[in-house]
């Protein structure tokens, strides 16, 4: 054998080696980054309320080991041909709420496609990394909507020759803020906001096991509907037409499932076309199928297999695709709270965490003796001190009461050191009032005073007053009354302070005395 001969057979072992390697990792890398938390296995409850004309309708229900169950549902009525308003939604989701057991998780609001801007829009692949930023600053350009006004959400379509192709949602935040802030004040937490066609998009693919659908809903008022690939708004219809054309209804919603059929052949798998008429002419659902030569399921004729519980007389599909978008790992669809930013979960090595808790069980065995002396040591020294904080808080509450009233003479005692002639003022005119005399006010300043009160004969007082060698100028600052509720005569007398410059301590002592004599 040659040495060029070896060295082949040498690198054909190590390419067999290197692709057993790697074979072998991947499912012991499934294993290592499970996680107990993972959406497949771990359980969920949710609840979803979407908005619809002239009421609005709850859907409970729950998951558990991949298994979604509808638990419960309820449909309430408003006005009709309109919108419920933010506060009664608010309310009909809390009565639904506690009869289904309280739930007050995190909920999903689902919102009229009338209200939401839906398109495509391209980038350069260059900024893939940085797309929710290029996109939040794209909004005024690609929407009616500035970025700060709005939610927002998008999914990459395909990248193709250096370019991206994305799918893009947005509302008007100043339409949906309003129920999110209502919810909010009910104790509900918006999770996250999705758009009725795009739910019930959601809703048919989970019914048609993963493949794409073709939905349209036609109404009084005309129709609306969408071609869904892999999950995704690949392409959107909408058309007014007024009830009374009912021929033109019946023609421009043929032509456009037609056209999209068209489109969607080469690209769709398993492809379902599903009709949904909330028109009263029973008849126009027939006229549209027999103009088809293609199967169409009209929801209401078709069975979900949805297998709901309540009240309502009919399945809200919206409400059922928008708690399957929160609880079916398999969905795409979009939340318009997010603005395109997810967070990236990182997997768990649930393994290897589990051999080094079994690690430090056994490190934490061997170290269990001296920390349970250590710790009935501790628990003796505890009882000691438990004995001793009773007697510690009632020393602590005296002190505590013994500083409170220091501080209380010390504030009196500071108030007469700071204020000795006020005080001997107030004494005088005390004395100096008669019994049938009260005061509502007095204004004390450096050289003036102005009293307000009632009296039987307030003229009577002026001359008392004036009397009192602390006070001159004695005069009714305001014309006296009488009150007769009060039977006495309301006052308002200013008067100026007369010994001021000769008032000491000493001689304001004297002045009270003689003032008690004369009394």
């Amino acid at each position: 054998m040659t040495t060029t001969q070896a060295v082949k057979k040498l690198g054909d072992t190590a390419s067999v080696s290197v692709a057993r390697l790697k074979s072998a990792w991947v499912p012991l890398k499934r294993i290592l980054a499970f996680s107990p938390a993972d959406d497949s296995i771990a359980p969920q409850k949710s609840l979803a309320v979407s908005l619809e004309k002239g009421g609005a309708s709850v859907v409970y229900g729950s998951r558990f080991l991949s298994k979604i169950t509808f638990k419960a549902v309820k449909k309430y009525f408003f006005e009709e041909g309109k919108y419920p308003q933010p506060e009664d939604l608010a309310s009909s989701l809390t009565l639904a709420a506690n009869e289904f057991g309280g739930i007050r998780s995190d909920i999903s609001l689902n919102i009229p496609k009338a209200w939401t801007i839906i398109r495509t829009a391209e980038f350069p692949s260059t900024v893939k990394e940085n797309l929710p930023d290029v996109v939040f600053y794209e909004i005024d350009r690609l929407t009616p909507f500035m970025p700060d006004e709005s939610f927002f959400d998008f999914r990459i379509l395909k990248e193709q020759d250096g370019r991206l192709t994305v799918l893009l949602m947005a509302a008007k935040a100043e339409m949906v803020a309003p129920y999110i802030k209502a919810l909010g004040e009910h104790g509900f937490k918006v999770g996250s906001l999705t758009v009725d066609l795009s739910s019930i998009g959601t809703l048919c693919r989970y019914w048609n096991k993963g493949g794409d659908t073709l939905f349209v809903r036609v109404g009084e008022e005309g129709y609306e509907g969408a071609l869904f690939i892999d999950g995704s708004v690949a392409q959107t219809i909408s058309a007014a037409v007024p009830a009374p054309d009912r021929e033109a209804r019946i023609n421009g919603v043929t032509a456009e499932i037609r056209a999209m059929m068209d489109a969607a052949r080469d690209r769709a798998k398993n492809l379902q076309v599903v009709a949904l008429f909330s028109d009263k002419d029973p008849s126009l659902k027939e006229s549209v199928r027999s103009r088809l030569d293609f199967p169409l399921k009209i929801l209401g004729e078709t069975d979900l297999e949805l297998k709901l519980h309540g009240a309502a007389e009919e399945v809200p599909y919206a409400a059922a695709g928008s708690l399957l978008e929160s609880l079916w790992p398999g969905s795409k669809g979009l939340n318009l709270l997010k603005k395109g930013k997810y967070e990236i979960a990182k997997n768990p090595v649930a393994l290897s965490v589990i051999l080094i808790l079994a690690i430090v069980t056994v490190g934490v065995f061997n170290v269990m003796a001296p920390v349970r002396l250590e710790k009935e040591r501790l628990q003796s020294f505890n009882q000691q001190i438990d004995k001793k904080k009773k007697e510690v808080r009632k020393v602590e509450a005296l002190k505590k009461e013994a500083d409170s009233l220091k501080g209380e003479i010390s504030t009196i005692n500071n108030f007469k050191l700071e204020n000795p002639f006020m005080l001997n003022l107030l004494k005088e005119l005390t004395v100096i009032l008669p019994k049938t005399t009260w005061l509502t006010r007095v204004r004390m300043t450096d050289s003036t005073v102005q009293i307000e009160g009632y009296s039987d004969s307030a003229t009577s007082l002026l001359p008392k007053l004036e009397a009192s060698p602390y006070l001159q100028k004695v005069e009714f600052a305001s014309p006296t009354f009488r009150d007769r509720r009060m039977n006495a005569d309301r006052f308002n007398i200013k008067m100026e302070i007369e010994g001021l410059k000769k008032a000491g301590s000493e001689g304001d002592k004297k002045e009270i005395k003689s003032g008690n004599e004369k009394k």
